[in-house]
């Protein structure tokens, strides 16, 4: 039985609320007395996730966005795998609980997992902290932090071996987001000719393998409501992997954004004064993590190049007519301005 819908008008239409009701039942019986009622989440432009309430009992449905995905993308069968293996050794990612592809449901696969509690931050401190000294700067710090944990988990101890091939892992990287790029392309931007060629050549030697989040954000994390310094939880395992740690490294330094900085669509409260500067998130990240990050600028170039390329691939799609949120209509301005964060970042002046 469903008691409340509060999702958009697509996936109120082409997802079986009944039938997904009765199969969490079947799977967790003591849920089977509670109506369910569905709040679905808006932030972000690709998987889409949905909180499924069952009288206390809340849980958190992600399934891949509705229409054409490519091949590979989106692989919820991939995270639910991953999250089953990390969750014992690292509880800040969450618990998976149910794992399914039944056209009968929906048309896509999707997995369920637990809900975290705590508040996410995207574009605006929270009122929970609105009275802590020092907000920013605690926050800046538990990022590092978590990061530096993340990335000092011993993958081989773990039986974590078979979630990527590390050599060549950079280079496949760099090359694969190159091609997604050729294959979205819209307009003629200079910048490309540039920074294309020099990726290619500049490709350095990786410092020692760790497990790669692949997606390690601001708001890919939940902090605890009462202390900026605790993490409750991380999100988004779907590309996880072990390679190179400072990939994560570099794209959680093109999402920190500053001050000052051009238009690129890309949510983040870091804009707001009072956090740690990218510069400063680098330094912090040396010292706790002993990794050299002499080619930083490499990596950090490569980030912001491959985030335009996501956004890229949005935009073509929005441009052929397959999607049609309005959000995408602007997302050029966000393309060129994160192009030029990654030639200034190539020139060795954004950092």
């Amino acid at each position: 039985m469903i008691s409340n819908m509060d999702v958009t008008k697509q996936s109120l239409e082409e997802i079986n609320w009944t039938e997904l009701d009765n199969f969490v039942k079947s799977n967790i019986p003591e849920l089977s007395s509670f109506s369910m009622t569905v709040k679905q989440f808006t932030a972000g432009y690709s998987n889409l996730t949905y909180l499924l309430s069952f009288g206390d009992n809340e849980m958190v449905l992600r399934r891949p966005p509705f229409g054409y995905i490519p091949p590979k993308a989106h692989d919820m069968e991939r995270e639910y795998r991953i999250l089953t293996k990390i969750h014992p050794i690292f509880p800040l990612a969450p618990k998976p609980l149910l794992y399914q592809l039944d056209p009968n449901i929906m048309d896509k696969h999707f997995y369920i997992m637990e809900k975290k509690q705590g508040v996410v931050l995207d574009d605006h401190i929270p009122d929970c902290y609105a009275q802590i000294a020092n907000v920013g700067e605690q926050i800046s710090t538990t990022f590092v932090d978590t990061l530096v944990q993340l990335h000092d988990i011993d993958y081989q101890q773990a039986g974590l071996n078979e979630l990527g091939k590390p050599e060549g892992y950079l280079k496949r990287q760099v090359e694969g987001w190159i091609k997604r790029y050729e294959q979205s392309t819209t307009d003629n931007i200079q910048l490309i000719d540039e920074l294309v060629p020099w990726l290619l050549d500049n490709i350095p030697k990786s410092p020692k393998t760790t497990i790669v989040h692949n997606d390690f954000k601001l708001n890919n994390m939940m902090f605890a409501a009462s202390n900026p310094s605790e993490i409750v939880g991380i999100f988004d395992w779907e590309m996880c992997t072990i390679g190179d740690p400072l990939v994560d490294l570099g794209l959680a330094i093109a999402y920190w954004t500053e001050p000052g900085d051009a238009e690129t669509g890309l949510s983040a409260v870091t804009n707001q004064g009072g956090f740690l500067s990218r510069k400063e998130i680098l330094e912090l990240y040396a010292s706790k993590s002993e990794v050299d990050l002499s080619n930083i600028n490499y990596y950090v170039t490569f980030a912001f190049f491959k985030t335009a390329v996501v956004l890229q691939q949005l935009y073509y799609r929005w441009k052929i007519g397959e999607l049609q949120d309005n959000r995408f209509e602007k997302l050029n301005v966000g393309i060129y301005n994160l192009l030029k964060q990654a030639q200034l970042t190539k020139e060795n002046k954004l950092l």
